[in-house]
């Protein structure tokens, strides 16, 4: 099987926001952002994974801004939880540089898409 940098390192992402979710609910008692972060962190992947069974090329892109959409709000949570003191600033910079990569990687990816899109029309 082929490997998928974005799948896999959104699916990696999810897995460390259900892990932070728990240490945020269980040991630091925050109930609020941190339902607001587990929707919207998991949710990068769910729409990668939709987008890779695309029915056009318009819809992959639509799939992928959705995600890109959802990286944005999470690193927007991350950066509240971290400025509430819920998040240390070295558990916040791990995270926060993952959600950085998975940013440029989804802008990258748009990006090509749709200049390849252009391409096929010329």
């Amino acid at each position: 099987m082929r490997e998928n940098i974005i799948v896999d390192k959104s699916e990696d992402f999810a897995v460390r926001i259900v892990k932070l979710y728990k240490l945020l609910q269980m040991e630091r008692k925050e109930f609020i952002m941190s339902k607001q972060l587990i929707r919207c962190g998991t949710s990068i992947g769910a729409n990668i994974a939709e987008a890779q069974e695309a029915q056009s090329d318009t819809d992959f892109i639509a799939k992928l801004y959705i995600s890109l959409k959802e990286c944005s709000e999470t690193r927007y949570w991350l950066k509240l939880l971290c400025r509430t003191e819920y998040l240390s600033k070295n558990e916040y910079s791990s995270i926060q540089n993952d959600a950085s990569e998975l940013n440029a990687l989804l802008v990258s990816i748009i990006k090509s898409k749709k200049q390849n899109i252009g391409k096929a029309k010329n």
